[in-house]
């Protein structure tokens, strides 16, 4: 019932034009919440629609039949003392692997990005601009309160308020009114038209809560698990929700998600048995962790470390300089040497090349000291003292990329000086700060999203301070065109300036890798990022223990 993508060959949504508008009824009264826990145990979904079409990965495979037990360990990258509850504000890893275990979204991203339902039976708008929402009904919080319109409402508008913290405040103000109509009904107007508007609430931080909601402490969502524990920086501990209300995804009994920050110990986990599942295996140990009998997922994720020449200061304004440095990427001996072949080839714009709308006219940048040496020279930076460059490990790769490139630099006359900045504290004082630097980017949601929120002038993580007044053009075209094949078009030409003009390197893109006990079953890879997109809490099982539940 809205723009799909790509074509619907997948009977999820029907591409439809028309509005869907609801008789406007009295909303459902705090007193009504009483009877809720009730009414949920009551529910039996018989919506067979709905969960072929929305349904974890699990259901769609052929083989074994999932299977309902167990309790499951699994370790996460980070953590600490600010890990939160809150869906607004959850920044990490973790946190959204937190998230996704305790609350729904209106909207669901799949295994190639593309939006699905949840929450939301229906979105549907004529113009991209105005937005008719259908929740289900029959769906209830863990304390058995009903989910409403008023529900929808209060959790949207809580991200525009400053005080929150919300990390998806850029993307909330540009909803100009969010109101209920009726009890399941919701209507948000946007600013601008915007097609992809569906995937923008699939990001994590717009579950929905509970009307009202302003403490944290345990998590009060509609998801497949309930909170039993919550230790920030530690532990959570998530209870299997007997009243989900979409019985397809959700197998495990008992989920407990632990922080192990420290590398070496989070795949000692792993290899002594301590926990089943693993978040980012080390390229270098991926073959030890299968020699142990362990399983290995490989996901293609649009993740990208990237370098950063802001084209407002320094040498940046000159775009040879910048073609020079783009030409100083050996980008074999980076995919090789640093992520041992676990990445694809990067070609200095964002989407990767298994994205749906990715460029594949763009001639690829190739390694050419002897062209950047030229292009040093006549722009007069070949022998002049330059910025640092700044790199940290809080940006993945970045130390190593910066050590590379500064031997290519050397070959050819040019003096690049190497800073290293500590992970504490990098994205806050020193990312974007700096005339060179690296950054590091995890997927997004489309490829609005990617440029918006990078590329536009206006953008929030503008990191080289790009300005196209062509771009920013072509990026409100594309946001109401409906035709694909023209909107396909614009991303094309998108991606031609970003390549051409931007002060952006992207020489690869990393392959997220993760480690599981080969009982684990239900993993399949995702473009989202690390563990299905953070979101394999509901399409893990446990199974035999002789055959691996994923890609070996």
């Amino acid at each position: 019932m809205w723009q799909t993508f790509p074509p619907p060959s997948v009977p999820l949504f029907t591409p439809s034009r028309s509005v869907l508008m609801l008789n406007r009824r009295n909303m459902i009264k705090q007193g009504a919440h009483l009877a809720a826990a009730s009414f949920c145990a009551a529910q039996s979904w018989s919506g067979t629609a709905f969960a072929t079409a929305s349904n974890s990965s699990v259901s769609s495979q052929t083989g074994p039949v999932p299977r309902t037990g167990g309790h499951v360990r699994a370790a996460s990258t980070t953590g600490s003392l600010s890990d939160t509850l809150d869906p607004a504000r959850q920044s990490m890893a973790t946190d959204y692997m937190r998230g996704n275990m305790f609350y729904d979204g209106l909207v669901t991203l799949d295994e190639t990005l593309t939006p699905r339902p949840a929450l939301a039976e229906s979105l549907e708008s004529t113009d991209f601009k105005t937005w008719h929402i259908r929740l289900r009904s029959g769906v209830c919080f863990h304390d058995g309160a009903p989910l409403t319109s008023a529900d929808v409402v209060y959790s949207i508008l809580r991200h525009k308020d400053p005080t929150v913290g919300s990390q998806v405040h850029y993307q909330a103000m540009a909803m100009r009114t969010i109101r209920a109509d009726g009890p399941l009904g919701v209507i948000i107007e946007l600013d601008t038209a915007n097609i992809t508007f569906p995937s923008v609430l699939g990001l994590t931080n717009f579950a929905i809560i509970r009307e009202g909601t302003t403490q944290f402490d345990k998590a009060n969502g509609t998801g497949p698990f309930t909170c039993a524990a919550f230790q920030p920086g530690v532990r959570s501990l998530a209870l299997r929700n007997a009243n989900f209300w979409n019985p397809g995804g959700v197998w495990v009994d008992s989920l407990e998600l632990i922080s192990i920050s420290d590398d070496m110990a989070r795949h000692n986990a792993l290899l002594s048995g301590d926990v089943d599942i693993i978040a980012a295996v080390d390229p270098r140990l991926v073959a030890l962790v299968r020699k142990r009998g362990l399983a290995v997922m490989e996901s293609p994720t649009g993740t990208y470390t990237n370098l950063a020449i802001r084209q407002d200061v320094g040498p940046g304004r000159n775009a040879d300089f910048i073609r020079a440095m783009k030409l100083l990427f050996n980008r074999e001996q980076m995919r090789d040497s640093i992520y041992l072949g676990y990445c694809r080839m990067g070609n200095d714009q964002p989407l990767p090349p298994e994205h749906r709308d990715f460029n594949t006219h763009l001639p690829q940048t190739r390694y050419d000291p002897e062209q950047a040496k030229f292009l040093l020279r006549r722009s007069g930076y070949l022998n002049q003292s330059l910025p640092p460059l700044i790199c940290s490990p809080a940006a993945n790769g970045s130390v190593e990329m910066a050590v590379l490139l500064q031997n290519d630099a050397r070959r050819i006359g040019l003096q690049l000086d190497v800073r290293r900045m500590p992970a504490d504290g990098y994205w806050s004082q020193s990312w974007m700060r700096f005339p060179l630097g690296f950054g590091n980017v995890n997927p997004r949601a489309s490829a609005d999203m990617t440029f918006a929120l990078s590329f536009a002038s206006t953008a929030p993580w503008n990191e080289s301070h790009w300005r196209n007044a062509q771009f920013d053009q072509l990026l409100v075209l594309s946001r109401s065109e409906p035709d694909e094949a023209k909107r396909r078009a614009l991303y094309d030409d998108m991606q031609t300036l970003i390549h051409t003009d931007a002060g952006i390197a992207i020489p690869t893109f990393i392959t997220s890798l993760d480690g599981y006990h080969p009982r684990i079953r239900g993993l399949r890879p995702r473009q989202g990022g690390q563990l299905m997109g953070y979101n394999f809490a509901r399409s893990i099982w446990v199974g035999e223990t002789d055959t691996a539940g994923g890609q070996p």
